[in-house]
C-alpha cells in the first residue's frame, strides 16, 4: 500500500495518508447529505451522557447479576436478590442504589419491607436484547 499523502479539506486536519484513518474507504468522498441526516438524527450531548452512565451501570457483573435476577424474578426484597445472586445484601443494596438513581430499577414499599423490580418494558427489552445478542454470538462461534 502506498504511503503518498494528500490534502483533504474534509478532514480540516491537514493531509492525511492513505495507511491513515482515511485507509478504510477506497476513494474519500463525503456523502454531504448523508452526514447532514446522521447529524440531525444524532443525540444531544446530555442523552449521550445518560446513555453512558445507563450502560457504565450494566458493565458490572454484580449489578448485571441483579439486574438479571430482577429480569427473571420480577419484584424482589433485597434478601431475595442478595440469596439469588450469592452477593451479600450489603453489596446488592449498593448496587439497587445505584441502579435506582438512573432510573434502571424502581422500589416500591410495603411497610418496613422494600421490593424491587426493573423500573420499565424498555429496560427489560435492552436486557432481553443484550442476552439474545450473547447467545446469537455464541451459536455463530
Amino acid at each position: 500500500m502506498s504511503s503518498a499523502s494528500y490534502d483533504d479539506p474534509a478532514t480540516a486536519g491537514g493531509p492525511m495518508t492513505v495507511d491513515g484513518p482515511a485507509a478504510a474507504c477506497a476513494v474519500r468522498v463525503v456523502d454531504s447529505a448523508k452526514v447532514a441526516h446522521v447529524s440531525a438524527a444524532l443525540p444531544d450531548a446530555d442523552v449521550i451522557t445518560e446513555l453512558t452512565q445507563v450502560f457504565g451501570l450494566l458493565a458490572d457483573p454484580g449489578r448485571l447479576r441483579v439486574i438479571t435476577a430482577l429480569l427473571e424474578g420480577g419484584e424482589m426484597c433485597v434478601c431475595d436478590i442478595a440469596a439469588a445472586c450469592g452477593h451479600s445484601e450489603s453489596a446488592v443494596s449498593h448496587a439497587l442504589r445505584l441502579l435506582r438513581a438512573s432510573r434502571v430499577v424502581r422500589v416500591r414499599r410495603a411497610g418496613r419491607m422494600a421490593y424491587y423490580r426493573l423500573d420499565d418494558s424498555h429496560v427489560r427489552m435492552l436486557l432481553d436484547l443484550a442476552l439474545t445478542h450473547v447467545g446469537h454470538t455464541k451459536e455463530r462461534a
